[in-house]
């Protein structure tokens, strides 16, 4: 069969590509056609990237704006690019602005579409619900608690675990030891503490100066902000300036295995950390106006994955427009060797790798969308 798929960011193109691998298998005589990125093109082959997401990533409201003639130009190619190659289905994961309107053109065209990785509409945006619901022939969630949650209104979605699962498993046995990482990269036998701040410039101007901040308040532990390939070091390094922050630029989740805890921005970070067993706390900086408006917008308590899984503040979040260094440096070292709060985090973790499940979950998906277009076909 052939499967088009679209993805617009780095979270997707990981996603995609492990999606692809699962296709393969449960299907040998796929074909491919994506936009995504370098992970999917690996999987998937070089020449079957239609486009790069590096080409197609605007994000927040001003650049959008600004760069209107090129999205509305990039839907035409698009568009044209499925229709050319005439998919069995097409593969929408995430980035939903996108998407959803593709999901509604390919309805019109007759064509076939999953939804892998559902639109987060449980926190805002609920109306996306109503595109889903009319124009997505089978939605596939990472999270167990979607399955109630669009229920509600009358989508079944199909769970078979979280891929990033599977994205720590295959690195596990790659992983340097402490020693090995510390003397690869030059660093003093401090504990370590990993700032993980972000993926996009506005999250690292945001976050980063809190984080540093807190750094200075504990000189005996190694601080190390895990950057991102994308983004310029002279982004990070213009807030590190006269801190002893160390700057690794693509060493995340490497950092994170030998970290005594970590400090996390919402997102993704947040569940990866926690599957990983890291203790930590969620730093997010929000404008005032962002702040007051929070109660009235989102439609959900918390900002952090790991949270909203469990139904409850197993992180700390400090989400707000002037954070209390005092206070972010008390909640830290409660979850540091010795504090109070980490042995009941490191259960609460434990519980969550249960709810999410085990490694594999990629390739279940996969299984999943095979079987229902051949019971269709």
């Amino acid at each position: 069969m052939r499967y088009y798929l679209i993805v617009g960011e780095p979270s997707g193109d990981l996603h995609g590509s492990k999606l692809i691998e699962g296709l393969k298998k449960a299907d040998p005589k796929a074909e491919f056609r994506f936009w995504g990125g370098d992970l999917m093109a690996k999987a998937g082959g070089e020449a079957n990237l239609a486009k790069h997401y590096r080409e197609t990533s605007f994000f927040g409201f001003a650049n959008v704006l600004k760069n209107l003639g090129t999205i509305r130009r990039q839907f035409g190619e698009c568009r044209a690019d499925v229709k050319a190659f005439n998919p069995d289905v097409l593969i929408l994961i995430d980035y939903p602005g996108f998407n959803l309107k593709m999901a509604k053109w390919a309805k019109r065209e007759g064509i076939k579409v999953f939804y892998y990785i559902a639109p987060k509409a449980w926190a805002w945006k609920e109306h996306r619900v109503k595109q889903i619901k009319k124009y997505v022939d089978r939605l596939y969630t990472i999270f167990p608690f979607e399955t109630a949650w669009f229920g509600q209104f009358g989508i079944t979605p199909t769970f078979c675990g979280n891929p990033l699962s599977d994205d720590i498993e295959a690195r596990r046995t790659t992983l340097l030891t402490r020693e090995e990482f510390i003397r690869k990269n030059n660093l003093d036998n401090r504990p370590i503490v990993a700032l993980v701040a972000g993926s996009r410039v506005n999250e690292i101007k945001e976050n980063l100066p809190d984080m540093v901040a807190l750094s200075k308040r504990m000189p005996e532990y190694r601080f190390i902000v895990t950057a991102v390939p994308w983004l310029d070091k002279a982004l990070y390094e213009q807030y590190l300036a006269g801190s002893e922050v160390c700057y690794l630029c693509d060493q995340t989740q490497q950092t994170l295995s030998v970290a005594e805890a970590a400090i996390v921005t919402s997102g993704t970070a947040t569940l990866e950390t926690a599957l990983m067993g890291i203790p930590e706390m969620v730093l997010y900086h929000i404008p005032k106006l962002y702040e007051v408006l929070r109660p009235y917008v989102l439609k959900i308590p918390y900002v952090s994955l790991v949270n909203i899984n469990l139904g409850r503040e197993a992180v700390k979040e400090i989400v707000c427009a002037k954070v209390e260094q005092e206070a972010a440096e008390r909640e830290l070292r409660a979850i540091l060797p010795g504090g109070e709060k980490r042995e009941k985090m490191l259960e609460d973790f434990a519980e969550l790798r249960s709810i999410i499940g085990g490694a594999g979950a990629s390739d279940r998906f996969a299984e999943a969308m095979v079987k229902e277009l051949k019971v269709e076909s």
